[in-house]
């Protein structure tokens, strides 16, 4: 089995394969407390045992992450207690994907998991949009070159921020409102946060391919709230929640020859 683990600035999402490289199952926990290695290994524990997986299986781990300081506590799991040695995912290791970004080390973890998982679905081109603490768009051409992308602020920030910088504005539950024209407080919010985000979304690839002069392309989207986006953007074809899982298992064959 391969251990996959995705630390996100919100949530971090732990995933294991089986042989036949299909997902048997996932977690989340969050990535905003502070966590030991002892501490991380016990949830971890305990979530494998609950769910009848045998860690003495686990012959390999991937770690996907934008969180530096969690990076350093799962790579001390992975040594510590499952005496592996995980595939840290960045530019360094071998993606099958060129890069073109001023400074390819830059480029995160998680983006690049999504464009190598999905151009092995659906080709190129192609842009994926992450909808997580921030909302990404990555552009991959039809000969898998990662063109680079954008970065907005994510659905669940701008909720946040709402809130924190105007006193009076309550926090809303992130669901559309039946109109776009809110006639409540809450309704105007949830119009401006999700109308919003799909305007955003569907005017941005807009923007991307007249940039790019693309007739045919394929737009896939992933993340916590992308099944809310993805019904009601006139661009979104695909919905893959597990896209950056399927990237770091991809990542780990391809890294492992012999696997």
């Amino acid at each position: 089995m391969i251990l996959v683990i995705d630390i996100g600035n919100t949530e971090t999402v732990i995933g294991v394969f089986n042989n036949e490289k299909q997902l048997i199952n996932h977690w989340r926990l969050s990535s905003k407390t502070s966590k030991t290695a002892d501490e991380c290994w016990f949830l971890l524990l305990t979530w494998c045992d609950s769910n009848r997986i045998d860690t003495t299986q686990v012959q390999g781990i991937v770690i996907s992450s934008v969180v530096p300081s969690l990076t350093s506590v799962f790579r001390e799991v992975s040594k510590k207690y499952f005496k592996i040695d995980p595939l840290v995912v960045s530019s360094d290791i071998q993606t099958g994907l060129e890069i073109q970004y001023d400074s390819p080390r830059t480029v995160g973890a998680d983006r690049i998991c999504n464009a190598i998982a999905g151009y092995e679905k659906y080709g190129g081109p192609l842009i994926v949009v992450d909808f997580g603490t921030a909302t990404t768009f990555d552009i991959i051409s039809e000969e898998k070159v990662y063109l680079g992308g954008v970065i907005a602020l994510g659905v669940q920030g701008a909720s946040h921020e709402l809130h924190r910088l105007a006193a009076k504005l309550p926090r809303v539950e992130l669901v559309f409102p039946t109109n776009v024209i809110g006639q409540t407080t809450e309704a105007s919010i949830q119009s401006g946060i999700l109308w919003g985000t799909v305007a955003l979304v569907d005017g941005m690839i807009d923007r991307i391919k007249n940039e790019m002069g693309w007739e045919k392309f394929t737009v896939i989207a992933t993340g916590g709230i992308g099944h809310l986006i993805v019904d009601q953007s006139k661009h979104i074809q695909k919905f893959e929640p597990f896209l950056t899982l399927e990237g770091m298992k991809i990542l780990y064959h391809k890294n492992n020859q012999s696997s």
